[in-house]
């Protein structure tokens, strides 16, 4: 891959993913999204549950800009989902912006911003009007730009079930 100069793109080429970009949409999560990369099993358990959400009946959208090696130079993916609606919500629809991620190569090149631009104007499209992600403290500037704000009651929890055998404490 040859490194980008730095400079901005004068007009990214951002495309709508399709099911056959579950794979590098997935391996750009692994890589440069997770605090962990995933192994083989996982990855492959991700693209055909991600391939499935981005064809036409799925509830995920997402955008992305070839690279001009092969594969992805970046995705921007969100996930649909109702809530109750409300005069904010009139649809009763939510998105969480779940992957933002640009390979090393290409950053520093509007290539997310263009990803992001692009995915939030489809799902307003769609009738989303409530947004949700988790920003690092590089990438919150760039969501501020949008008119993300941070929310302090904003809550999280991961509770996995325990494996078979055993006990609760």
């Amino acid at each position: 891959m040859t490194p980008h100069t730095g400079s901005p793109a004068a007009d990214p080429a951002v495309r709508p993913a399709t099911p056959d970009d579950a794979t590098e949409i997935s391996r750009l999560r692994s890589s440069h999204v997770l605090s962990e990369p995933l192994d083989e099993e996982w990855l492959d358990r991700t693209r055909d549950h991600l391939a499935g959400r981005l064809g036409p009946a799925g509830d995920a959208r997402a955008y992305v800009v070839d690279a001009p090696t092969g594969g992805l130079a970046a995705c921007a993916l969100g996930l649909i989902r109702p809530v109750l609606p409300a005069p904010r919500y009139p649809k009763g629809l939510a998105a969480r912006i779940h992957i933002v991620a640009t390979d090393p190569a290409y950053r520093r090149g509007g290539l997310a911003r263009a990803a992001v631009a692009a995915l939030l104007d489809h799902l307003a499209r769609d009738g989303v009007t409530l947004f949700e992600l988790h920003a690092s403290k590089d990438a919150a500037p760039l969501y501020r730009e949008f008119g993300f704000a941070s929310e302090p009651a904003l809550m999280r929890m991961i509770r996995l079930s325990p494996a078979p055998g055993e006990g609760r404490p």
